[in-house]
């Protein structure tokens, strides 16, 4: 062969081709991000829009269904979402995964823009940005003190900490829960507003027309150019008493005479509590594309230098660091590569009995692992457990090539060739099936890297990093092996037993070339009884088909992350105050539980957090100090929280602060809320009866209560007033409007906002004693109450309103306890079955489920391309399109190894799982390959065609053995889950290792049938059609 004989006559060349790829290879690695799993950008636009004081229907009438209408004629919309809450409207807009996000993102930005009119005047502006699936806290910091206020440790938090960590390159975003924000308040009195007869509008417009700091423009002299401003706002808080709110009668009302004047805090939204102390905590979130790793160390860093600047009365601690798990599971599978690499060295010495041949073939390894970092940097990928896992995976594959090759040059030494005869003739000799070989797995890992979707691109990674390697073994067994074994004479192929092990690995292979030889036999007679084989494969083919079926399948296997987190929500009505009762509540029932390291809660927390709903989360100690695993602690869990009234709990996988993350979602579209919440329910009620599916909710069981105001148009039409006229003076009373801000002395802007006292905002009759201003005949101010020109009535209203696909839904989700998620959509398929629905009513799966179903049909296509693309690659290499049918029989046989492997291992079908199968598909052909390319050669050289069989399958049962092997031990770490997140990334190497064993051992004898009875059945076709076949 061209590159071998190159190699051979030019050491040095093939030396620096070598050394080029290394070099490369390290310099792209120290320049890799470090992640936990690829970086998949998902085209996902949000708009959060907050109306303060809005019920979740109101937004929905008035914010999410006019946005949704906007936005979902745009270009590449795959489905619009809606989630109206109380005060808050998020519209989210997924598009189709090829759209390029940040060309639509303008566009999504024009169409509010064209409806911002329709939209009510007194929302906040509403924030359109990039949805980040990974804007999670990567790191969460509690601030404690027995010493300062509540006020004054926020003041701490804010300026010293939170404004430092800010400013840390890759820090998108510091959320502070838990803090007590300084705000003016002005607390109206209503009796004082009565007797001057001022309105509440009044005196915020006031507020608003007084308090202020805006330029003019500029004055141009002579000598230079001024700018002129007027400058009315207030440098200390007691000026703002001074304010002209109003005149009455040519006299200027103070603010001072109508309100109070209070330099206080927020009214309380949010709660935090570390190991069940209150606290105030920060949650860094990182910018998009940013690395975990960089940020989180980046952030400790500067805390604890931040530590150094504190008061000594103020501790700082970091409860949650999501680097660490990345670390962790990337330390695993780095120790899985390193231990598999040395196994399948250790396989090749076992077989070839001579360390110079291990190190020539060993070189493969390094040499293909270290050059994989070139196209991993060159795509812009980075070092993940995907990345990693390929190439711990690859190990056994890369080592294939060159095991072959060194072994057929052995061979040809052992004919009494030299060195430099040996490896030219043996390289060449087995060069085209070695290339068809390597070319039948990238061809299997070129469609694995090319699936849509989701999947696709999280595998994309993990098969572009196999295909390189692969083809660099493919190139070094080509080149530098050829070369090396010209060179260095190897002494041990001439005197095995040289040594004490040499000795005893010699006994060894002497044991192994018995086998050898009574495989001939087993052959002859495989050949002598080709029915009974053809019976026994069909069999096993079927069994194997068998056992695939009647294994559960999921997305992905669970794994031990050392932490999770309690999602809970609190009764409609509960104050701020109960939510917090209930999380202490909770706290206590998990007192004294010794695998438990600390617990971080928040209450309120997030962009759209409400005081009824918190999270907490519970980080354990390290897996090897602890007797319970982490699904068996979430069980004590589960069933302690059953004695905590007054809060439903959800324990799930840790996220975002403020999310669900759920596996079993099932969605009911429809129209009408009340069929919503009848249908949700009652299926909620048969899903409770399924074992396995616990922590059932649905997103309408929570209903708000709350005072509707109802005016009489006629009654305040006839005292000149209309419903803004009510909106305006409750909303500011009652709701409290923000009027304006006040300057610190630092730069920092407080709000000012207007309210009644609280003693005055306890019950309906204080609302509708409110006084509205009316003018009368002479022209004065009249005060009406509000209970002349409105009434009120108690009701109840959703905490919140989802939409999907301009329709309203409702979510039933549930977590699931021992049971795979494509089961529990199985079950509950079932039930759904028994519920009748009204026309325009429709289920469908979300989460889970929905992700697995999709991923498994890519996952099938790539299946389907990978086996014909295998079948290419055979016919062009046997020049033949039906001689490769007998090596593709080897693809079957290996179902039954991978289903029995699975079933032993108890675990499922999953996205892992169905890799490894695909993988197989590239795998099990390699040993067909070799021995029927052999047989071929054998039979051109006149050999009849039995013998031919016999006799390949004598000289080619080491290396095949060998391969196998090493490719079974190289995966054999990755395949006893040992270490973080390993039982994630196991079921991907067990089914391979079930597959390789069976396929193996019934390649060795189904094949040469096969290939026997297709060859029959070509010599035929040639007889009646001629030409090839």
């Amino acid at each position: 062969m061209f590159l071998s004989d190159l190699s051979i006559k030019r050491p040095v060349f093939a030396t620096v081709i070598m050394l080029t790829l290394v070099v490369l290879g390290i310099f792209s690695y120290k320049r890799l991000s470090v992640e936990e799993f690829p970086n998949v950008e998902i085209p996902v636009v949000s708009i959060v829009t907050k109306y303060e004081g809005a019920s979740a229907q109101s937004v929905e009438t008035e914010v999410s269904k006019k946005i949704e209408e906007a936005v979902n004629p745009i270009a590449g919309v795959k489905k619009v979402f809606s989630y109206s809450s109380e005060g808050v409207s998020t519209v989210v807009v997924e598009f189709e995964l090829e759209v390029d996000i940040d060309s639509v993102n303008p566009e999504v930005r024009a169409k509010i823009g064209t409806i911002r009119g329709d939209l009510p005047s007194d929302i906040e502006e509403p924030i359109i940005q990039k949805l980040d699936f990974n804007a999670m806290p990567v790191v969460s910091i509690a601030a404690e003190s027995d010493v300062l206020s509540s006020r004054e440790l926020t003041d701490v938090v804010d300026k010293t900490i939170k404004k430092r960590l800010e400013s840390i390159q890759g820090v998108g975003k510091v959320d502070i829960v838990g803090a007590a924000e300084k705000e003016v308040n002005i607390v109206i009195d209503p009796l004082k507003l009565e007797s001057l007869g001022v309105s509440a509008a009044a005196v915020m417009n006031g507020i608003k027309q007084e308090n202020i700091n805006t330029p003019l423009g500029r004055m141009t002299k002579q000598d230079g150019e001024y700018s002129v401003r007027v400058s009315g706002k207030s440098e200390y808080v007691d000026q703002l008493n001074r304010l002209t709110v109003t005149a009455l009668d040519g006299r200027p009302v103070r603010l001072s005479e109508v309100a109070a004047i209070v330099d206080g805090i927020e009214e309380k939204r949010t709660t935090s509590l570390y190991n069940g102390k209150p606290a105030i905590s920060l949650d860094i979130l990182k910018q998009s594309g940013a690395n975990v790793v960089q940020v989180v160390d980046d952030v400790l860093a500067r805390v604890e230098k931040i530590k150094t600047e504190l008061p000594a009365d103020v501790r700082v601690t970091v409860v949650r660091d999501a680097s660490q798990q990345i670390r962790d599971s990337l330390t695993d599978v780095e120790h899985t590569l390193i231990i598999g690499g040395f196994l399948t060295v250790l396989i090749v010495f076992l077989f070839i009995n001579s360390w110079r041949s291990t190190v020539i073939t060993g070189l493969t390894l390094p040499i293909s692992v270290i050059s994989a970092f070139i196209i991993i940097y060159a795509l812009g990928m980075s070092l993940n457990v995907m990345t990693l896992m390929a190439l711990s995976l690859a190990i056994g594959m890369l080592i294939d090539d060159a095991i072959v090759v060194r072994e057929n040059i052995v061979r040809h030494v052992e004919m009494g060739k030299d060195h430099m005869t040996a490896a030219r003739e043996g390289t060449a000799e087995i060069g085209l099936a070695v290339m068809a070989t390597t070319l039948s797995v990238m061809a299997v890992f070129v469609p694995v890297a090319f699936m849509k979707g989701i999947v696709g691109r999280f595998f994309f990674s993990f098969g572009m990093t196999v295909a390189f390697a692969v083809a660099v073994s493919l190139l070094v067994s080509f080149t530098l092996d050829p070369m090396m074994s010209s060179r260095w004479h190897d002494p041990a192929i001439e005197n095995p037993q040289g040594t004490w092990l040499g000795r005893r690995i010699h006994k060894f292979n002497q044991l192994f070339d018995r086998i050898a030889e009574s495989y001939k036999g087993i052959i002859r007679w495989a050949l002598q009884h080709r029915i009974t084989i053809s019976v026994v494969t069909t069999v096993s083919f079927f069994f194997g088909i068998f056992l695939f079926g009647t294994l559960q399948a999921s997305f992905m296997a669970d794994y031990d992350k050392g932490e999770f987190q309690v999602s809970f929500t609190t009764a409609p009505d509960a104050s701020i105050y109960e939510s917090e009762n209930r999380l202490k509540a909770m706290l206590d029932s998990i007192k004294n539980i010794p695998e438990v390291e600390h617990t971080y809660g928040t209450i309120g927390s997030g962009d759209n957090g409400v005081v009824r709903k918190g999270v907490l989360y519970v980080k354990l100690v390290d897996m090897d100090k602890r007797e319970k695993t982490q699904k068996e602690v979430e069980q004590i869990f589960r069933e302690r929280f059953k004695t905590v009234a007054g809060v439903r709990t959800s324990i799930e996988e840790a996220g975002g602060l403020n999310s669900s993350n759920k596996p079993l979602v099932v969605t009911l579209q429809g129209d009408d809320i009340e069929q919503l919440k009848k249908t949700s329910a009652e299926l909620k009620a048969k899903m409770r009866e399924v074992k396995g599916i616990v922590d059932i909710d649905t997103s309408l069981e929570d209903d708000t209560p709350e005072y509707r105001i109802k005016v009489d148009r006629d009654k305040a039409a006839a005292l000149g007033l209309n419903s803004q006229d009510v909106v305006n003076t409750v909303g500011i009373l009652f709701g409290g409007n923000l009027a304006s801000t006040f300057e610190e002395k630092d730069g920092d802007a407080v709000d000012i906002r207007v309210r009644l006292d609280e003693k005055y905002r306890q019950n309906p009759e204080q609302l509708m004693n409110l006084k509205l201003v009316v003018q009368s005949q002479n022209g004065g101010n009249v005060l009406v109450p509000l209970r002349n020109v409105a009434t009120y009535e108690v009701d109840n209203t959703p905490s919140q309103i989802n939409r999907q696909s301009l329709s309203r839904k409702v979510d039933v989700t549930a977590n699931l306890d021992n049971l795979p998620i494509g089961t529990a959509v199985n079950l509950v398929k079932k039930e759904i079955e028994t519920i009748k629905t009204p026309p325009g009513y429709t289920f469908s799966f979300a989460g889970e489920g929905e992700d697995m179903a999709e991923s498994f049909g890519y996952m099938a296509e790539a299946l389907i391309l990978a086996v014909l693309m295998v079948y290419l690659v055979l016919a062009a290499q046997f020049e033949s399109f039906i001689e490769p049918f007998a090596i593709m029989f080897s693809l079957p046989l290996s179902i039954v190894g991978m289903a029995g492997m699975l079933h032993l291992t108890g675990d499922t079908i999953n996205i892992m799982s169905l890799i490894g199968l695909i993988m197989l598909m590239g795998l099990v052909t390699k040993n067909a390959i070799l021995l029927i390319d052999y047989a071929k050669h054998l039979r051109g050289t006149g050999m009849e065609r039995t013998e031919a069989l016999v006799q390949a399958g004598r000289t080619r049962f080491r290396p095949i053995m060998m391969t196998t092997l090493a490719m079974i031990f190289g995966m054999l770490p990755l395949a006893l889950a040992i270490g973080a997140g390993a039982e994630m990334r196991a079921p991907m190497a067990r089914a391979v290792v079930g597959g390789l064993i069976t396929a193996t051992v019934l390649t060795l004898v189904v094949v040469p049938v096969m290939y026997t009875i297709l060859d029959d059945m070509a010599v035929k076709v040639k007889r009646i059609f001629g030409g090839h076949a």
